[in-house]
């Protein structure tokens, strides 16, 4: 064996022990249906975990397997945690792992709520996510988080991502700046030397900036958008409300072709004359929830039945006889801007006074 080098250490041969974190779906428990599935704990790899495991190149292990489903975990957050902590307490593995999520938004914040659990133990975390994800803004501080594609497409390189960052996590190393190690930006600062006084980088940022040349700052701003609330309607009794629904309802047949995600397009539909939505007319397309019960009752994610009771008693003066549809799950969000400002638009061109958005 070779003798380290003078002032350092020998690499260390024991293999690192980790735990992984998946969701009902990626556990092959099964799709939405089983949504609510409890945590539980199985001993090994199971699912993408193979494929991870490979990528440790026999440095590194998978022990156990967390499995839980999105609702569950979202919705009873507190008897998930105890579970996670329980399994985590257990096991006590060197790096949890958790996902990658993609762009899954129950799913991403299920994975930051194992990191941070992880964290609250003392064990280090790392998951992967599309940077649209909603869960990157709520959980960037508790542990690093890959960037990944916005659906299993990308699999293999956000895993080998993952493998890479769990083994030096797992073997206590020092993690670098975001840029080197390719994690997210985390908004931390850590002191360190720079090879040239303050004044002259920021002159030459400045510099490069003018001329239009490529530049990176050394002091990234994470920005979190405001959107001011709207005001509210003043009086419903003389108000025409439009109704929106992201949850991809379409006629039976879906005869403009919504996509079941990563929408860039939105679709209008006539409910004129219609006291309710019936499942003989109407389907859902969404692939981001169980669409068994709007299957049954399609008013679920547009509550036509119910808005059409409030015209019937006077409460609201009328409804536009256009309905709008788009599927929310995966849209970057500049595409849905830009569909929000179009469907606005319209909507105003055609005096509505308020609008009901029923989001999934």
């Amino acid at each position: 064996m070779a003798a380290p080098a003078a002032g350092g250490t020998a690499p260390s041969t024991r293999r690192v022990r980790a735990v992984h974190y998946l969701n009902q779906f990626f556990a092959g428990i099964g799709a939405e249906e089983q949504a609510g599935y409890r945590v539980e704990v199985r001993p090994g790899l199971v699912g993408p975990g193979r494929a991870l495991e490979t990528l440790f190149d026999s440095q590194g292990t998978i022990v156990a397997t967390i499995a839980g489903g999105d609702n569950y975990v979202n919705e009873q957050g507190a008897a998930a945690e105890e579970a996670i902590r329980v399994a985590l307490r257990e096991w006590r593995p060197d790096v949890v792992i958790a996902g990658p999520a993609f762009n899954a938004g129950r799913y991403g914040l299920a994975c930051g709520l194992v990191c941070r659990v992880a964290r609250e133990l003392g064990l280090p975390a790392v998951t992967a996510m599309y940077p649209e994800n909603p869960a990157v803004d709520v959980y960037r501080r508790e542990a690093p988080i890959v960037p990944a594609s916005a659906d299993a497409a990308g699999m293999q390189p956000a895993l080998r991502a993952l493998a890479r960052l769990a083994l030096k996590l797992g073997r206590e190393e020092s993690l670098g700046p975001a840029e080197v190690e390719g994690y997210l930006p985390r908004g931390i600062r850590r002191l360190g030397r720079r090879d040239r006084p303050a004044h002259e980088r920021a002159v030459a940022m400045l510099v490069a900036k003018l001329q239009g040349e490529p530049y990176t700052t050394e002091l990234p701003v994470l920005p979190f958008e405001r959107v001011s609330p709207a005001t509210p309607v003043a009086d419903l009794s003389h108000a025409t409300l439009g109704l929106v629904t992201t949850g991809g309802l379409v006629p039976k047949g879906n005869p403009d072709r919504l996509v079941r995600g990563g929408a860039r397009e939105w679709f209008r539909y006539s409910i004129a004359g219609l006291p309710a939505l019936s499942a003989d007319d109407w389907e859902c397309v969404h692939r981001g929830f169980y669409t068994g019960i709007v299957g049954q009752n399609p008013n679920y994610i547009l509550p036509l039945n119910l808005v059409r009771e409030l015209e019937v008693q006077g409460t609201l003066a009328g409804v536009y006889p256009w309905f709008i549809s788009t599927s929310g799950v995966g849209t970057a969000v500049a595409e849905a801007k830009r569909m929000g400002a179009e469907m606005a638009s319209e909507f105003r061109r055609a005096g509505v006074d308020g609008v009901l958005l029923v989001a999934t």
